[in-house]
């Protein structure tokens, strides 16, 4: 009779390790992002900044394998740039209203594209609710050694970044002060923007920053349980 209670109660406790498997990745890939702000920096230049800099950003996204509202997007990019009313990542600010572009993969198809804008729009949705435009471009997204990124949209954003090296500390107490914009994120570290660019015409400004500690490179997974 023991041994049969004992049994019953193994049985139970097997039930929720059950539940507790991880969720089915949907889509992954790689994640680059760029600010015009100091992401990775201390107290004494982020407080220079705040208020000022800080209000534009590029995001990049490259789908490695997965689909999204039940359309395939192996291999496509899609970018979105962002302008907002505050400087992003500011706690004590409002970034509304922000305005945003979106850039697609030329190479997607009508459902591709549509598949891809609402990806984009799902991983920052406060960011992006306030689309001006939907645009097509040849994306370039190569993830090179640790750290380095190239990203281009045809004439449109680019991104190029590299690690920091010891020239990069300024106060020698730098932190990543800014979390990165996208949500999903399984690995993300700052790096140096070489590079970084909008020179489009739906945000009312256009951009282009070098040698700047604002940018994030990383990786993304979607669960099945967040996917749409």
């Amino acid at each position: 009779m023991r041994i049969g209670l004992a049994l019953a109660a193994l049985a139970l406790l097997a039930v929720p390790a059950l539940a507790e498997e991880p969720a089915r990745v949907t889509i992954q890939g790689d994640y680059a992002e760029f600010r015009t702000a100091d992401v990775y920096t201390g107290p004494c230049v982020a407080n220079a900044e705040v208020g000022l800099a800080g209000h534009e950003a590029v995001l990049a996204w490259r789908v490695r394998q997965g689909s999204w509202s039940g359309i395939a997007i192996d291999g496509l990019s899609v970018i979105a740039v962002v302008r907002a009313s505050a400087t992003l990542g500011d706690p004590y600010a409002d970034p509304q209203p922000a305005k945003a572009v979106i850039i697609v993969d030329a190479r997607a198809t009508p459902a591709e594209r549509a598949a891809l804008v609402g990806f984009a729009s799902s991983q920052a949705p406060d960011l992006l609710s306030d689309v001006m435009a939907v645009e097509s471009s040849p994306i370039v997204f190569e993830h090179g050694a640790h750290g380095f990124v190239t990203v281009a949209a045809g004439n449109l954003a680019t991104l190029s970044t590299r690690p920091f090296n010891d020239k990069d500390h300024f106060c020698f107490n730098e932190e990543v002060f800014y979390q990165p914009l996208a949500a999903n994120l399984d690995h993300a570290m700052a790096a140096m923007t070489v590079e970084g660019a909008y020179q489009g015409q739906h945000l009312g400004a256009t951009w282009r920053e070098s040698s700047r500690r604002g940018s994030f490179v990383g990786t993304f997974a979607v669960s099945a349980l967040r996917a749409e």
